[in-house]
């Protein structure tokens, strides 16, 4: 299943944001998997709570407040200055002296408070793709797919901290979605598989927290394995200077997997390894999480994900390799866009999903390894 909702899609550049974040990709996606001729049942938000035969969840203050620090959160939703600053530092629209950095609020033809709105809505929509995830896959989709598949084409906003959003993220919507469906019984143990360029800071961060306070139930764990770039925001030596000890980027993934420049060759083996570790680790989950970011693609359009350049058949190869790691153990999955800047990077996710759904092409994820 695929799940998307362009209505979820913020155009940066309508709220003065000056990145790389193409708006289109979701539509480019789908765009490729049509002309390729392979079928996907796809669903925007009121279509999967119809498919789920319940009300369209909404993502709760107390949903919020279960992760993110109570202060921050209430900042957030008074709107005004404090949802100001705190927009403008997760986006990091202004450097130390004031200046805009990458921002252009003269250009922008909406409230930067709007965003809001669209994070908590990119949040239902991890939550929402983890519930189907979870009721695994019916007829009429075709024979191969792995039971209990969806693809989110949205989320992943895993820089997001216990009281602070960075790194354009502003809430950490996987957390969140984990511990909301942990908070319903509806799954207990939880994996988060983070293969986006940048370490997943926030996430390690916040699950840390949750174990420290003893905020987990009996029987809950949410076991995180990042494979990221060594170095490189937010592993930079100025980020890291500016970082206590015992907060992000400086708390450790379960499993962290740091890949410095030059090493590609050897990703594959080594996140083989870590899921390996993981699995030590923690027991088998009721749903993994994957974070599916692009960005660490050779054409990737952020400077900050150049430290890390993977081929499109690399791309390939990791997604394969974690696809099949879940599929065979039977655990279902919840996979997220996550990061991918610039105009080509619809092509990792389009060309993983359109061999998952087509067993005959070349390479597939759905053949055996």
């Amino acid at each position: 299943m695929i799940l998307y909702d362009p209505k979820l899609t913020a155009v940066y550049r309508d709220y003065g944001i000056l990145l790389p974040i193409s708006p289109s990709r979701g539509d480019k996606i789908l765009r490729f998997l049509r002309e390729s001729g392979v079928f996907w049942e796809t669903f925007d938000l009121p279509g999967a709570a119809c498919r789920l035969e319940v009300p369209e969840p909404v993502i709760s203050r107390a949903d919020v407040e279960r992760v993110h620090q109570a202060d921050f959160v209430a900042a957030l939703y008074q709107g005004g200055s404090g949802l100001s600053a705190g927009l403008i530092e997760a986006w990091e629209l202004r450097d130390s002296q004031g200046r805009p950095n990458r921002y252009a609020p003269d250009q922008a033809v909406k409230p930067l408070e709007d965003l809001f709105a669209q994070v908590l809505g990119q949040i239902r929509g991890t939550y929402l793709a983890a519930r189907l995830a979870l009721t695994g896959d019916r007829p009429p989709e075709p024979p191969g797919r792995a039971p209990g598949f969806c693809y989110y084409l949205g989320g992943g906003m895993h820089h997001g901290r216990y009281d602070h959003g960075t790194g354009f993220c502003l809430l950490n919507d996987i957390v969140i979605a984990a511990r909301k469906l942990q908070a319903e019984h509806r799954a207990e143990r939880l994996w988060i598989i983070d293969v986006d360029a940048h370490k997943g800071c926030g996430t390690a961060e916040l699950v840390q927290f949750a174990r420290a306070r003893g905020e987990l139930g009996p029987g809950q764990d949410l076991g995180n394995l990042s494979i990221h770039m060594a170095e490189g925001w937010p592993l930079d030596a100025e980020t890291l200077r500016n970082a206590p000890p015992d907060r992000a980027p400086r708390i450790p993934a379960d499993v962290e997997i740091p890949i410095a420049p030059g090493e590609e060759d050897r990703y594959a083996e080594a996140l083989g390894t870590g899921l390996t570790e993981l699995e030590t680790r923690f027991p088998a989950p009721d749903l993994a999480f994957v974070v599916d970011g692009a960005d660490p693609y050779e054409h990737d359009g952020l400077p900050s994900s150049g430290l890390l350049r993977l081929s499109l058949a690399q791309c390939m190869d990791r997604d394969r390799l974690v696809f099949r790691y879940l599929r065979d153990r039977g655990i279902p999955s919840a996979w997220i866009m996550a990061g991918g800047y610039g105009d080509r990077a619809w092509e990792p996710p389009a060309h993983f999903l359109a061999a998952l759904a087509d067993p005959s092409r070349p390479n597939s994820p759905a053949d055996d390894p």
